[in-house]
């Protein structure tokens, strides 16, 4: 990487993290499309995994007290599984196709969101969990799916982002091991993660702070506002 793309990418992990924090997941809203632009697509998305492992990490350190284990574990596997095959996918797609894979994430999670889901949340919750880590996988992201998933397993609020920062973990982690046996990732990309664990720190405590003082109404306006924001870059992508 360039070391004039360094601050870019610390703006990008400072407000993909505290936002991560904040909501149990977010963090390849930014993410992805700023080191996309910057990086290129497969490089980016590739970076941005790691990142995002890495701060997961940290996030799980952070919510250890509210990590729904036994409600979460198949969630979990189901988004590890989906993660591994996504990303195989990617290691062999050329770059247009995993860029219009981007936009194809998108617009299934648009369409997900059309569904009134309420009677099947908790039924569906495996299959949107392997979806998120198929999406996340091929594309970098599936913060809709992922989300939609984890909230069919009822859970209060921490457990709810405790919950997401397991499966993103186990995703992102998933997902770095395939892609640096790939050469996606180098050693240069895993110092500029190393770079950015004091940031990582600082941003998920931030987030962690703001989530305990907005209580469950604000948390759950939060949680649309990520959705709305997945949507949004829908949009604007047509």
């Amino acid at each position: 990487m360039e070391p004039f793309l360094l601050p870019v990418v610390f703006l990008a992990v400072a407000a993909a993290f505290t936002l991560s924090a904040s909501a149990g997941f977010g963090g390849s809203l930014v993410l992805v499309p700023t080191l996309a632009l910057v990086l290129g697509t497969k490089s980016g998305v590739a970076l941005a995994a790691l990142l995002l492992g890495a701060n997961n990490l940290v996030k799980v350190f952070a919510y250890r007290k509210t990590l729904p284990f036994r409600k979460a574990a198949v969630v979990i596997a189901l988004v590890a599984a989906g993660s591994f095959l996504g990303a195989k996918l990617l290691d062999s797609a050329p770059e247009r196709v995993v860029t219009l894979a981007v936009i194809a994430g998108f617009a299934a999670a648009f369409l997900v969101e059309t569904i009134d889901l309420t009677r099947w949340r908790r039924s569906g919750s495996p299959v949107m969990a392997f979806a998120a880590g198929a999406t996340s996988g091929f594309s970098g992201t599936s913060g809709p799916l992922k989300g939609l998933a984890v909230r069919g397993l009822a859970l209060d609020r921490l457990h709810l982002v405790g919950a997401l920062s397991m499966a993103s973990l186990v995703g992102d982690a998933t997902k770095t091991a395939v892609w640096t046996d790939a050469a996606l990732l180098r050693g240069g990309d895993y110092l500029v993660a190393v770079a950015c664990l004091p940031l990582m720190f600082f941003a998920t405590f931030l987030g962690k702070r703001f989530n305990t003082r907005i209580g469950e109404r604000g948390y759950t306006g939060l949680f649309w506002t990520v959705m709305a924001g997945y949507t949004g870059r829908l949009v604007a992508g047509l």
